[in-house]
């Protein structure tokens, strides 16, 4: 099993346009042995201590395999709407590892 943890900053007034690309890669993911354990949108009022931009959204999944992770990555559909992501995000954390 990899965990992935995506810390998701995007550029200002492009909200519409991520949720577009999410919304395509979240029925996407769903092919590749995957667990979504949690999707957040941070506030302000959530965050106790920060030394990062305030994310926009927080991503913790589950994949199978790592090779579960390389082939959602390497999705040809995926890839179709990857101009959405480029477009919208400003940069985005990605944390793998394992559960202990």
């Amino acid at each position: 099993m990899i965990y992935i943890t995506q810390l998701i900053c995007i550029k200002q007034h492009q909200e519409k346009i991520f949720d577009e690309f999410e919304k395509v890669a979240i029925q996407i993911i769903s092919r590749y042995n995957v667990k979504m354990m949690l999707r957040i949108r941070p506030d302000k009022n959530s965050i106790l201590e920060s030394s990062i931009e305030q994310p926009y959204e927080v991503h913790v999944v589950s994949f199978e395999t790592e090779n579960d992770f390389e082939r959602f990555m390497g999705d040809e559909e995926r890839k179709n709407y990857l101009h959405l992501k480029e477009q919208s995000v400003k940069s985005v954390f990605l944390f793998k590892g394992e559960k202990i």
